[in-house]
């Protein structure tokens, strides 16, 4: 593609339908084919490609878009090293069995029941 059809128009690539209508509308206005044959086939032109969803995710493909702005990278936050209540409970329940669900290693198996231990 070798013109960019936002430009045309005057709009940012988040346009809703509704703003490229308006902005098509307000255009042709201006440049009507009678007084600027080029400027309205070069509206006309971005509007059919920005016109229906389908040939908007076409152009947005094809066009070349810029890099995100750079950003330098954040700095993570100091690590909280102090003691709080809550850290007793998480400590007591890491040592504790409240939330195992897994008992069979707490059985011993029953021996084998003969007459003579009877």
């Amino acid at each position: 593609m070798t013109f960019d059809p936002y430009a045309v128009l005057g709009l940012s690539r988040q346009a809703t339908a509704t703003q490229i209508k308006k902005a098509y509308f307000a255009l042709v206005r201006e440049h009507t084919p009678e007084r600027d044959p080029e400027g309205f086939k070069r509206i006309r032109a971005a509007y059919d490609a920005l016109r229906s969803p389908e040939a908007r995710a076409s152009t947005d493909r094809q066009l070349v878009q810029p890099p995100p702005p750079y950003q330098p990278p954040q700095r993570l936050p100091s690590p909280d090293l102090a003691f709080h209540p809550e850290d007793r409970w998480w400590r007591a329940r890491q040592h504790s069995d409240l939330t195992k669900t897994d008992f069979s290693a707490d059985f011993r198996p029953i021996p084998e029941l003969d007459e003579e231990s009877i």
